[in-house]
């Protein structure tokens, strides 16, 4: 096959892409490696910042995610005995959050993709990119037993952090700048009503919490446990024990239980890859950054990096400007870090470090206590929680 964009990595980042490029009328196909019931169910992100639901709106992949999403208008913060509400619309002009899991936006990109979109091959396993650098890359891939290739004018990685295209670029062409924290994450759902119509963020003696849903009926919780914790070690009974010390706070609210569905450990790491462009290829989402979940940044991020790509490829194709390709990388890089910064922010604030000094607990306190007596602390987190708006990505 020949196409001008090949897209390697069939998630929300190149589904999206993808999406955006048809509407532009370049001519693109996504090679994914898994098979399409692996795709919908992988989870993931859930919380949508304003400018991404815009976004899908924008594209025709709104439909469901209007009717079925929770629009959330704050988050709690849950600290030493107190709960402070951050109002996300009145700190912000006007911006909110949405709760529609990364699930769902699969499945809404991936039916607009098969019905009217340019082509996706599911179980295309990407084995190489070869001349990045040159005029013409190929993607090397291999799908029902037979070796294949994809002739593209170029090439965008959308295939995260473990994918074939974040390795291309040669050892001296890149940067990877990494940290990892001493902590993960256990995640569970459950199939109970959420406790909160929002987000409970809590500092608690006994470490970190996050009261989120997935649905009306449908609870999805963290708590923070030591790495290389086993899911298996803790009994239904623990779990919930331990998140009701975690989330206790002054007044009547108390955490609704029920049956646990699905647990999982998440370990937690921050990484850019800098540059995100290497000639002809490019890299977004996960391929190019991770960043830690606290922020609820990862999915937004990498649709802002697709936004900004189809808008460069718009302007090559409408009158033969290479000036946002140009300068793609260093226009995401900086906006990557401002939400590296307030990821590491959330978690570091949040969060207990083993062996942790009271010196440390107290500034983390102090911070919190900043936020909730604060109009200006509180406005600069929920316009970090919120978002800035991407801009039009089917603008010239």
């Amino acid at each position: 096959m020949e196409t001008t964009v090949g897209i390697v990595g069939g998630g929300p980042a190149g589904l999206l892409l993808a999406r955006l490029l048809h509407a532009r009328g370049v001519a693109c196909v996504v090679l994914e490696s898994r098979d399409r019931g692996y795709v919908e169910r992988r989870q993931r992100a859930g919380i949508l910042e304003q400018g991404t639901v815009d976004v899908l709106r924008a594209c025709g992949a709104g439909e469901r995610m209007d009717r079925e999403g929770l629009v959330h208008d704050g988050i709690e913060l849950r600290f030493d005995g107190r709960a402070y509400r951050v109002d996300l619309p009145t700190l912000t002009g006007g911006r909110r959050v949405t709760v529609y899991a990364q699930t769902e936006v699969v499945r809404d990109l991936i039916s607009l993709q098969l019905a009217e979109g340019p082509p996706l091959l599911f179980d295309a396993t990407v084995t190489a990119v070869e001349g990045a650098d040159t005029a013409r890359p190929v993607v090397h891939y291999r799908r029902d037993g037979v070796d294949a290739r994809l002739d593209c004018d170029y090439v965008v990685g959308c295939d995260g952090f473990h994918g074939v295209t974040r390795t291309v670029p040669p050892p001296a062409a890149r940067r990877v700048v990494e940290r990892g924290y001493p902590y993960s994450w256990f995640g569970i759902l459950a199939d109970v009503p959420p406790s909160s119509d929002e987000l409970v963020y809590a500092h608690s003696p006994r470490g970190f919490a996050l009261a989120s849903m997935r649905s009306p009926h449908v609870s999805r919780l963290y708590f923070q446990v030591p790495n290389g914790t086993d899911p298996a070690d803790w009994s239904d009974t623990e779990i919930w024990a331990e998140l009701a010390s975690r989330f206790e706070t002054v007044g009547d609210w108390r955490l609704r239980t029920g049956p646990i569905t699905a647990r999982s450990v998440l370990p937690m790491r921050s990484s850019v890859t800098e540059p995100m462009r290497h000639g002809r290829l490019f890299l977004a989402g996960d391929a190019a950054h991770i960043v830690p979940p606290t922020g609820a940044k990862g999915l937004n991020l990498a649709v802002a990096d697709v936004v900004e790509l189809a808008r460069a490829f718009g302007r090559l194709h409408d009158d033969g400007s290479p000036d946002l390709l140009d300068a793609y990388s260093a226009t995401r890089l900086r906006a990557v870090w401002r939400a590296e910064h307030f990821s590491h922010f959330m978690t570091s604030t949040l969060h207990l470090a083993p062996d942790q000094d009271p010196f440390a607990t107290r500034l983390q306190l102090a911070q919190l206590h900043r936020i909730a007596d604060s109009r200006h602390a509180a406005a600069e987190l929920a316009e970090n929680y919120a978002g800035f708006a991407p801009p039009d990505p089917l603008a010239g």
